[in-house]
């Protein structure tokens, strides 16, 4: 059974700078949450799961309204306090489960690489349900245990695919969920993220173990991991960027049945997106 991550004891320390991402790269993902998100202006948004804020004020400049950002993290809020402060942003204590904003408060709700640290599922789905807004929409940014991808990680850390398969619900496990409280898919798509600009700069990041996943892990598997990424990257360096399929789930509440766009299709049938950047 894999153990609950306590953000206040290490990753707080790490997190901004093993998952930072180059201003480019933010404006990229916040043209692709504009694309799925009502057209209207300006939008009251929801960063639920905010963590040190490296999507806040991004949203706040790109929707043009207010933005709260809610963690439960008492330490990675202070660090989102600090280093991404914004007028229009405000970080509150709180959970997926207890949302400190009044109903219908929010028009676009983002679940950054979050949904697998819900503890409640359940309560949490009502709970999103109950602060947006009418003909509002939920992005859900996640790996999805049924649509795993294969990253370069797992080949020195074997075990970390087998804790993703347990760590990741399935789309139709969200999508279930929030089906119960009247949020229906809109859209499912796929979008190249580059993760690093090569491998030395990946091995640099992962060594900060800023992914929750190294907290399941003993010692001794990291180590022997991190001994295995550095003997395979000096025998085989490259230089080419190491690059990632992420799946972007959308839904929205206004009842509408919307046809489930598949990965590598589009809304209107074009080529997933290229980003670039550390997810």
């Amino acid at each position: 059974m894999l153990k609950r991550i306590n953000y206040d004891d290490r990753q707080h320390l790490v997190y901004a700078r093993g998952r930072a991402l180059p201003p480019d790269v933010v404006a990229a993902w916040m043209a692709e949450f504009a694309r799925h998100s009502p057209s209207r202006r300006p939008l009251t948004v929801l960063d639920l799961g905010s963590g040190t804020g490296r999507f806040s004020p991004a949203l706040a400049g790109t929707f043009g309204g207010p933005v709260y950002g809610v963690e439960p993290s008492a330490r990675m809020r202070q660090v989102a306090t600090t280093s991404a402060a914004h007028p229009s942003v405000s970080y509150l204590q709180g959970a997926a489960e207890k949302i400190p904003l009044p109903d219908d408060r929010c028009d676009l709700i983002l679940l950054y690489l979050v949904i697998h640290h819900i503890q409640d599922l359940p309560a949490a789905a009502p709970e999103i349900a109950r602060v947006l807004a009418p003909g509002g929409r939920l992005l859900i940014r996640n790996t999805f245990a049924d649509r795993m991808p294969d990253p370069l990680w797992h080949r020195w850390f074997p075990r970390a695919r087998m804790i993703e398969e347990e760590l990741f619900p399935t789309v139709a496990e969200v999508v279930d969920a929030f089906a119960r409280v009247g949020l229906r898919p809109a859209a499912l798509t796929s979008i190249r993220h580059r993760l690093a600009a090569g491998p030395a700069d990946y091995a640099a990041r992962l060594r900060l173990r800023a992914n929750s996943v190294f907290e399941q892990m003993t010692e001794r598997e990291i180590a022997e991991g991190f001994a295995a990424m550095d003997a395979d990257l000096a025998a085989h360096p490259g230089t080419d960027p190491v690059e990632e399929d992420c799946d972007l789930l959308i839904l929205e509440l206004d009842g509408a049945h919307g046809r489930v766009v598949h990965a590598g299709e589009q809304d209107g049938g074009a080529p997933p997106h290229q980003l670039s950047g550390q997810n």
